[in-house]
């Protein structure tokens, strides 16, 4: 439907009012306070027809659909480039882009604007943020928010309002995306959602110190569920943690060690294992290994263990400052003693130490009514779940605060505690190990 046309007398009429620039026969001009006005009393709720007739202004001449239609160019003009985008620059603009030579002090402050603001994205770049591979991945852009905060950064630092335009292509966002995100709106919305972030964060921070054991992710959020009885997402367990640098050390593998490629087994204790660490039936796999831990400037004890394949759980251990047989034969009385679940026909499965194959060991293990197997010589793969327990065991605990064997008993009994009775593991149901014994025991 074609606009309609004004009249000479009502061209007039709409020149007399203050708020209108100029008229034609097809359009009207007005001022930029009476736009400024307009966005003002609409965003209060005033619909835009009682905004014009407040302003003095014909509505049977002007018509509802060109007032309709100018208050939505408005808006949208306001939300793309700001107080700017209301500025009638027809008289000092063809529309074409600008082809005069820069003046020295522009290209100046062009390239300082350029080397600060690359200057800056490359220390965000920098700031370590995880070790989790995927999260390396990501932070190698940055997102939009980041890059609009840097530019405001170097707007209001190098006094540079004029270049918005500018640093936003440079560094590949659009300058609506610029002010909408700085729009009053926007910041209300970001606030609260930044409010409900860190109610969020408090709350994943007493999971993460839980026993003063530091969490990644997925311990967290089994915590959370265990201890606390809450779920969250695990992306936004990972969101909030990135956001508020909330980081668990993990350990890197070690890119130049090589396993073994073994196959020779032990002549008397055959291989009866053969990596089938998960039958079903809690009490009957028990794992066993030896692993030294590092504490007081240099000073080493030794840890041995017993473990259920099937719960993961810790069944026995001995802590020495000697690597001696006792240490071994003292696990195995301690199994003896403490549990009585083990099933007739297990077995415990080790490497081919001198403790496991030594006649007092293997003549105990008989007395005790249990199988003896062996990994094949050279293997950490045969014994892999001991192994890894190991791993976490050293990342988690703090033997660093240990100054004696005793600091280090007390910590390890610590740990095994925390282990066995509270650190949920993703493969068990998310439950730990001594409750997840007693889930299959429930169902047995």
């Amino acid at each position: 439907m074609r606009k309609r046309v004004f009249t000479e007398k009502e061209q007039a009429q709409l020149k007399g009012n203050p708020h209108v620039q100029a008229v034609s026969d097809k359009a009207i001009t007005y001022s930029d306070a009476f736009k400024r006005l307009f966005l003002t009393e609409n965003e209060k709720g005033k619909v835009p027809r009682t905004i014009f007739e407040e302003a003095g202004l014909d509505i049977e001449i002007i018509g509802l659909k060109r007032i309709q239609s100018a208050g939505k160019r408005w808006r949208a003009a306001y939300r793309e480039h700001g107080a700017e985008g209301l500025q009638d620059t027809r008289k000092t603009s063809s529309g074409r882009p600008l082809e005069r030579e820069l003046s020295v002090e522009e290209k100046i402050s062009r390239l300082e604007a350029q080397n600060q603001l690359l200057r800056a994205e490359n220390e965000l770049l920098k700031k370590p943020r995880s070790t989790r591979k995927a999260d390396v991945e990501e932070e190698t852009k940055l997102v939009a928010k980041q890059k609009f905060q840097l530019i405001q950064q170097m707007i209001e630092k190098y006094q540079l309002k004029r270049l918005v335009r500018y640093l936003c292509e440079m560094i590949g966002v659009s300058r609506s995306g610029y002010y909408h995100y700085f729009h009053e709106k926007s910041a209300q919305k970001r606030a609260a959602h930044d409010a409900a972030d860190e109610e969020v964060r408090d709350i994943i921070l007493k999971a993460y110190s839980f026993r003063r054991r530091k969490k990644g992710a997925r311990q967290i959020k089994m915590t959370l569920e265990n201890q606390y009885g809450i779920t969250y997402n695990l992306k936004r367990i990972r969101r909030i943690m990135k956001k508020f640098n909330i980081f668990c050390p993990i350990r890197k593998a070690n890119p130049y060690r090589r396993m073994a490629k073994a196959t020779h087994e032990h002549r008397t204790c055959p291989n009866l294992l053969q990596r089938q660490f998960k039958q079903g039936v809690a009490g009957k796999v028990l794992l066993t290994d030896i692993t030294y831990l590092t504490y007081a400037h240099g000073k080493r004890a030794y840890l041995s263990t017993i473990k259920d394949a099937e719960t993961n759980e810790i069944l026995a251990y001995e802590v020495s400052d000697k690597i001696t047989l006792d240490i071994a034969l003292n696990t195995l009385h301690q199994l003896k003693r403490n549990h009585s679940h083990v099933v007739k026909d297990a077995f415990i499965h080790s490497d081919q130490g001198f403790h496991y194959t030594n006649p007092q060991f293997q003549k105990l293990v008989k007395k005790m009514k249990l199988g003896q197997s062996m990994s094949r010589r050279g293997n950490g793969w045969d014994n892999a779940p001991q192994e890894s327990f190991f791993g976490h065991l050293k990342d988690e605990m703090d033997l660093k605060g240990c100054g004696t064997l005793n600091d280090v008993k007390r910590e390890v009994k610590s740990y095994m505690i925390y282990y066995n009775h509270y650190r949920g593991q993703w493969n068990l149901k998310r439950m730990p190990p001594a409750r997840y014994r007693q889930h299959l025991l429930q169902f047995a």
